[in-house]
């Protein structure tokens, strides 16, 4: 009877913008060839065509890529189309083999650490599936979003900058800077002179038209009290701060329709997934859609436990004799670290002069392990492998979020105690 690794014929591929390098490896580990070929779609079946060289008697051939998301994604499009086995073998992974055989960085030494890890982690290497490309759509999603957003706050920096030399207590007129009352203030008047004439009627009249009768007569009082409308400024430094101030405004405001449109895009994708992450208090479907996006198919982690490790929330265990200790993963995936972080942080503050807790019972669960003699870092770290199991669940048996009965487990708790 013969092993399951000696059904395959494994392919390790190094994926780059010009060319990409596959090499191939029977169930011994020993080579059985090398092809190099074109990042072209027209050239993937005759690489598949060459292939069928290398693969041996009675095998099928299952792939190994390092990228599936960048150069390599239109060849994984190809192969999952052709009902080819694609597996995703971590760059961390085939870095350290590459570092463990002391191994020049090369393209056919990169495909040839893929191939090896391919073969000795197989069962435990994801697997990839057409699936996985509405998660890749998500994901264009999420990163476009959040470049917009850095794109956002970086023009509102720079916009105040602006700002500050002639209207220094401008925050005191408008709540927010990209407002739209503000924006249309700031086009119509980029500079203190340009208010010279103008009457607090009149301007009472614009600002309660641009801010839907929320601003009136006065605010308009407010704002020629505190500005001085005579300058000695000339006019063409003034005109050349107004050009500036108007660009920084036009790109803001295409900012935020593209983020508007962007974001009915997210909703949109997002609710094509049918999951029931937005059922817990903490998570919109922006976070949510960042957490999905994330993972991916929940399908790759068959535990809790590997989903925790994916992230880098598990911790590592260093032991030598008797001696056990343990230390926090630097490893996973950083962002999705981040994610769950960012989570557990929202889950456990609380607002409000009564202090009120967004989620009780993760409000309790932390304070607990405080209580247990946990650092801060440690019972927040207790939180976020909480937060797993529960993100795991969810995703894996679409159910909503419930948080537990605290109150009657307390009152049992007190009623047990009672009793004694």
């Amino acid at each position: 009877m013969n092993h399951p690794k000696m059904n395959y014929t494994y392919v390790g591929i190094d994926s780059h913008k010009e060319t990409h390098t596959a090499v191939f490896l029977d169930c011994f580990f020993e080579k059985l060839g090398e092809i190099t070929f074109e990042n072209l779609p027209s050239d993937f079946i005759a690489f598949l065509k060459e292939a069928d060289k290398f693969k041996l008697e009675g095998t099928t051939f299952i792939f190994g890529m390092e990228d599936v998301s960048q150069y390599g994604r239109v060849l994984l499009r190809f192969l999952l189309a052709n009902n080819q086995t694609v597996k995703h073998v971590n760059a961390f992974l085939v870095a350290k083999e590459r570092r463990s055989q002391n191994l020049d960085k090369s393209d056919k030494n990169d495909a040839h650490c893929v191939a090896q890890i391919l073969l000795a982690k197989l069962g435990n290497l994801p697997e990839m599936s057409d699936e996985d490309e509405r998660y890749h759509t998500l994901r264009t999603l999420v990163v476009r979003r959040d470049f917009l957003v850095r794109g956002k706050l970086a023009l509102k920096t720079y916009l105040h900058s602006l700002l500050t030399i002639d209207f220094p207590n401008y925050h005191k007129f408008f709540a927010e800077l990209d407002g739209k009352t503000s924006l249309a203030f700031f086009t119509k008047y980029p500079s203190p002179s340009m208010l010279n004439g103008i009457s607090a009627d009149e301007l009472a009249l614009f600002l309660h038209e641009h801010s839907g009768g929320t601003l009136g007569l006065e605010r308009a009082n407010e704002i020629l009290s505190a500005i001085d409308t005579t300058t000695n400024e000339s006019s063409e430094k003034r005109e050349i701060r107004s050009k500036t101030l108007h660009s920084a405004i036009n790109q803001l405001e295409y900012n935020i329709e593209e983020m508007k449109n962007l974001d009915a895009d997210l909703i949109r994708t997002y609710r094509s997934f049918n999951t029931t992450l937005t059922s817990m208090s903490g998570l919109d479907i922006v976070s949510a859609s960042q957490l999905l996006s994330c993972i991916g198919d929940i399908r790759k982690f068959s535990s809790p436990a590997k989903l925790a490790r994916y992230a880098g929330i598990a911790p590592i265990t260093h032991s030598s004799g008797k001696n056990d200790k343990q230390f926090a993963s630097q490893r996973g995936n950083r962002e999705l670290n981040s994610l769950f972080y960012n989570l557990a942080v929202r889950l456990i503050i609380t607002f409000g002069p009564k202090h009120k807790s967004h989620n009780p019972f993760f409000y309790d669960y932390y304070h607990r392990k405080l209580s247990e003699g946990k650092t801060k870092r440690q019972a927040l770290k207790c939180v976020q492998r909480r937060l797993v199991n529960i993100i795991w669940t969810m995703l894996t048996n679409n159910e909503d979020y419930v948080n537990p009965p605290m109150v009657e487990r307390k009152r049992k708790e007190v009623k047990d105690e009672n009793s004694k």
